[in-house]
């Protein structure tokens, strides 16, 4: 089983949508029962009560245009013992990166890198919150996550 979970700062906008997109691509690939995929923030401010916000409505509608659903995921925050219950942890971006290290405690096993690492662009996937852009967050978030599976499944070759 391979974990994987997502990490952005509110977790309503892009790593739910790499969450969803992820659970896409291996089911696509015959690999679904072979993947544990999940999202969580590095903050609490899409969190209440407990309870976290659903996915921000413009993500669910970008992915909802290109067929897929991302259910009722809500938010949930990143926590320390994440760290080992998942092989990858894959930010979004230097300051989630940043702000994953805290939370966990550093990055000791060397799972944690962001996700357009994975692609011939590395850097940051766009923020949709801030740029109100989610056509330029998808193609981040398309690209990096078939990165991602593509590196998966070279490195089982090895």
């Amino acid at each position: 089983m391979i974990r994987i979970l997502f990490i952005c700062h509110g977790n309503i906008c892009r790593s739910p949508m790499c969450e969803a997109v992820m659970k896409k691509l291996v089911a696509e690939a015959g690999r679904k029962d072979e993947f544990e995929i999940a999202s969580a923030a590095t903050t609490s401010e899409e969190i209440w009560n407990g309870r976290g916000n659903p996915v921000y409505p413009p993500a669910k509608r970008k992915l909802a245009e290109h067929g897929i659903d991302c259910g009722d995921k809500r938010a949930v925050l990143l926590t320390r013992a994440d760290y080992d219950r998942y092989d990858m942890l894959i930010g979004m971006d230097a300051e989630n990166l940043r702000d994953m290290k805290r939370i966990c405690g550093g990055d000791p096993n060397g799972k944690m890198s962001l996700l357009m690492d994975y692609t011939d662009r590395p850097g940051s996937v766009a923020d949709p919150w801030y740029t109100r852009d989610f056509e330029s967050t998808w193609r981040d978030v398309l690209e990096g996550c078939k990165g991602l599976l593509a590196a998966i499944e070279e490195g089982e070759k090895k």
